[in-house]
């Protein structure tokens, strides 16, 4: 076999990995709403709903802004990175389940439809992220960070954290279907924990210091560092992106050994 005719194929199982990729994606897009666009947008404006709501919350209770003179920056910025964690790792459990079915053709394999609806959400995230913006713009706030790397360091992390926990609930819920309601409650606990309608580091250091080990703790306080230069914090990357490894090395290896037995 000629060096070109090797190539050849190296280009064909490409362009067919790319359709197959594409095919899953506008198959979750038309299909998870019951077809309509509107469901998409739905979703995508949730996190502009998520900063009203606990900005409501916090004037009507009259609960003082604990950093700077905007509680909408101060909701947002630890609203957006945890809630792209959280739809991405429940959104890739939830498209293993959905789509299993078409695991029976054989160009589809269980790992492109995890990495399809990966994708989906990511777009989907920063869609979200250009929304929340401009309402912020629209509620008269200027919603760009002080400091550009923190912040968008943190939404990288979050990112990188929900495709890792997403690995992880894919191999849960391959041996226990009911993981899909579990998680909800471990959800529920991490966006109240993560620091978002709070600031961690003002709690006594017994309790501060467990909920450090929480790596959206740690993101959640990145990006309020880049809104807030003269916040004394001091994010742990190092142990963030460690725990986000690990558990991404975790789930792969569970995809390709346990994943598939149960499948």
């Amino acid at each position: 076999m000629s060096i070109y005719d090797t190539e050849k194929r190296t280009i064909t199982r490409a362009d067919v990995y790319v359709q197959v990729l594409s095919a899953l994606m506008l198959r979750d897009m038309r299909t998870r709403f019951g077809g309509s666009m509107w469901g998409y947008v739905a979703q995508v404006l949730w996190p502009v709903a998520h900063v009203v709501i606990i900005t409501s919350i916090m004037a009507l209770r009259g609960i003082p802004n604990p950093l700077g003179d905007s509680t909408l920056i101060f909701v947002a910025s630890g609203a957006v990175p945890v809630l792209a964690s959280q739809y991405i790792a429940r959104e890739m459990m939830k498209g293993t389940m959905m789509n299993r079915p078409l695991t029976y053709y054989p160009q589809v394999k269980m790992f492109d439809v995890i990495v399809s609806r990966a994708i989906v959400e990511i777009i989907g995230s920063f869609m979200g992220v250009c929304i929340v913006a401009s309402f912020l713009v629209a509620c008269g706030v200027d919603p760009i960070p002080a400091q550009i790397m923190p912040a968008l360091s943190a939404y990288l992390l979050a990112l990188f954290h929900g495709i890792a926990l997403g690995m992880i609930n894919v191999s849960i819920v391959a041996f226990f279907p009911g993981w899909q309601i579990g998680f909800i409650l471990v959800q529920i606990l991490l966006y109240l924990s993560s620091g978002i309608m709070f600031v961690p580091s003002y709690l006594p250091d017994q309790i501060y210091s467990l909920l450090k080990y929480l790596p959206l703790v740690n993101i959640v306080e990145a990006s309020r560092l880049g809104y807030y230069p003269g916040f004394f914090v001091q994010p742990d990357y190092l142990y963030t992106f460690v725990i986000i490894i690990i558990m991404l090395n975790v789930g792969l290896l569970s995809e390709r050994y346990v994943v598939r037995i149960f499948r």
